[in-house]
């Protein structure tokens, strides 16, 4: 909030410069809109961080699931192995797994820093892995069969949100094209006829 107030009283200030050195309507517009516009400019640079950030934890999720079962597989427990695996890979869910693994050893539950970590990364796929682990915690199952699983699943889940993020972009291509570069051939095909008619009506000179 103190940061959207001092984006708000920054674009306020210059919106209140710019009307002084040319003032005019569309002075006043930008005064009356600029705060506005500060004051949600932190917030919307917030969400789209945290879209790009759920982005790359969806790609990030399978293989370090990957990784994850064979050290399980290895004879790693869990928090070991969310730990070095953790250690051994880069991003948003891998230091994510990191403080897992330094939570667990220095004393805390393992379920208190999974649900810190779901709460951390609130994304399907990390609240499914949180729930499975926590079954096969509870009913003993083995772990590398439910983290093969989940990997299956999260790949899924990836697949199915690239087809929707690719679905979305498509009105978005077609406005673009709509918007410029139709125009475009149209004035390109308008330059044409207006040079030929131009041409075909210069008066031919008739020789004597």
């Amino acid at each position: 909030m103190a940061l959207k107030l001092a984006a708000a009283t920054v674009a306020g200030a210059v919106c209140l410069g710019l009307a002084l050195v040319a003032p005019g309507r569309p002075a006043l517009v930008s005064l009356a809109i600029g705060p506005a516009a500060g004051f949600l400019a932190p917030e919307l640079w917030l969400a789209r961080h945290a879209a790009e950030r759920a982005r790359r934890i969806r790609r990030e999720l399978p293989p370090l699931l990957d990784l994850l079962r064979v050290s399980i597989e290895s004879g790693s427990s869990l928090p070991e192995a969310l730990r070095s695996v953790g250690a051994r890979t880069h991003g948003p869910l891998a230091a994510e797994w990191r403080a897992v693994g330094r939570q667990v050893a220095v004393g805390v539950p393992l379920e208190r820093a999974l649900a810190g970590m779901t709460a951390s990364a609130k994304l399907p796929e990390v609240r499914a892995l949180v729930a499975a682990l926590d079954r096969a915690r509870r009913h003993g199952a083995p772990l590398g069969d439910t983290l093969a699983a989940q990997a299956r699943d999260a790949r899924f889940a990836l697949a199915r949100h690239a087809h929707e993020e690719a679905a979305r972009a498509g009105p978005k291509i077609q406005l673009v094209v709509a918007l410029l570069l139709v125009p475009s051939v149209l004035l390109l095909v308008a330059a044409a006829l207006l040079a030929a008619l131009v041409g075909g009506g210069e008066l031919v000179p008739v020789s004597s």
